[in-house]
């Protein structure tokens, strides 16, 4: 027989009430009269309506798909066998070690939110977008869900499906365009060698063997690699050209990418953030979005 707080209403319940607001980088504002976040909040996290987080609460909604639920747990900030369970509860297979992880666990997303200030983003191994900061954001736009899934970077470089609202770009030097994309297509056969059976990674790369004659030519190279850190040139409308130092990070057991953008202290490229930060999600005029060979639409 299962009480009020073991199936999936009373879980989610219980597991939101023991967040606070200032866990997951949301500003508390005025006394609350219940402790944890709002349904709201949640929903907003997790990128779903609050009436349907309302029905899942309620128990007139039971079976989530995986995506959503994997949504929940980085919300929710679930340890790797509380996300386990919520699969569990909700009717589904829990992720296979066989997958590219999703999962954001606890540690990296408080790492993440004391990085507001900074544009900062995490990806899987495969180059699916989860999570960004606000200033990411402001910086590139805000990140769409196209209807192939989560957004993925490498789509988005060789395809027609923008990672972004189209609102920022990076701009190329010197053909480190080519060079970025090359950097990528070999990151994603080495991901692809440790997660063979992972389906998304699969179905990804059919998709673009299909689309895209220079991902082909790069994927038949037979080139393996890890994507390193380097130095981009944003463009906005906003605040124009940006250089910005991108650092990439790797989370050891998960694979997961923090992706974050620095600039010195006291330089031109800190004052233009500092701008952004306050203007918010950045505008590009589409007549001057540069052409495929010189920039990545993100």
């Amino acid at each position: 027989m299962q009480d009020s707080q073991s199936g999936l209403g009373g879980l989610l319940r219980a597991w939101r009430d023991r967040l606070s607001p200032l866990d997951v980088g949301l500003y508390a504002g005025d006394a609350r009269r219940a402790a944890g976040l709002r349904r709201e909040e949640l929903a907003a996290l997790a990128g779903l309506s609050v009436d349907y987080v309302v029905r899942l609460e309620q128990g007139r909604a039971t079976r989530p798909s995986a995506q959503v639920a994997a949504s929940l747990a980085r919300a929710l900030q679930l340890s790797d066998a509380e996300r386990d369970h919520l699969f569990v509860v909700a009717g589904l297979l829990p992720p296979s070690p066989l997958e590219v992880p999703s999962h954001i666990p606890p540690g990296v997303q408080r790492l993440v939110a004391r990085l507001g200030e900074t544009p900062v983003a995490v990806f899987t191994a495969a180059w699916d977008l989860i999570s960004w900061s606000p200033l990411w954001a402001a910086l590139l736009g805000e990140p769409l869900n196209p209807a192939s899934g989560r957004p993925n970077l490498i789509r988005s470089l060789f395809t027609d499906e923008p990672l972004h609202g189209g609102e920022g770009w990076i701009v190329s030097r010197s053909g480190s365009v080519d060079a970025f994309g090359a950097s990528l297509v070999a990151d994603l056969r080495r991901v692809h060698g440790k997660y063979p059976d992972d389906r998304s990674v699969n179905a990804l790369i059919e998709q673009l063997l299909v689309q895209s004659d220079t991902f082909r030519a790069l994927w038949q190279s037979g080139a393996v690699g890890e994507h390193q850190s380097e130095r981009k040139v944003m463009r906005t409308d906003v605040v124009g050209d940006i250089e910005l130092d991108c650092d990439v990070f790797t989370v050891a057991g998960t694979d997961l990418r923090i992706v974050a953008y620095t600039a010195a202290t006291g330089s031109d490229a800190a004052a233009k953030l500092d701008f952004l930060r306050v203007a918010g999600v950045t505008r590009v005029d589409p007549s001057r979005r540069p052409s495929r060979l010189i920039g990545l639409r993100l």
